[in-house]
């Protein structure tokens, strides 16, 4: 077992303060194919309107997405990955190319 204070282990456990909402995955898969309003990130993912707010704001918090109000009538709040978020996708294949290996 890995001493609570190694280095990898401080390291995941940050990385799941980030990541590790129910929903934090699905929103970042939904973002990799580009810039999306809220209501369709809600709609593609069928999530209630509070989980995906509060999804949204600990991954804007942690400088994973940011999020653009646009004024023009109406008036729209669009999400986007930071490099930060998309530099993720990797670590999205190790888990399909994983989960295909030992799931199936």
């Amino acid at each position: 077992m890995i001493n609570a204070d190694h280095p990898c282990a401080r390291s995941i456990r940050q990385v799941m303060d980030i990541f590790g909402g129910k929903w934090s995955f699905a929103i970042i898969c939904e973002l990799h194919a580009g810039p999306k309003r809220f209501n369709e990130i809600r709609n593609d993912l069928e999530i209630s309107t509070k989980s995906l707010s509060d999804a949204l704001k600990n991954l804007e918090a942690n400088g994973v997405v940011t999020r653009t109000v646009h004024s023009a009538a109406p008036i729209t709040v669009e999400y986007a990955l930071t490099e930060k978020g998309s530099d993720f996708e990797e670590v999205f294949i190790k888990m399909s190319e994983w989960g295909m290996k030992w799931l199936n």
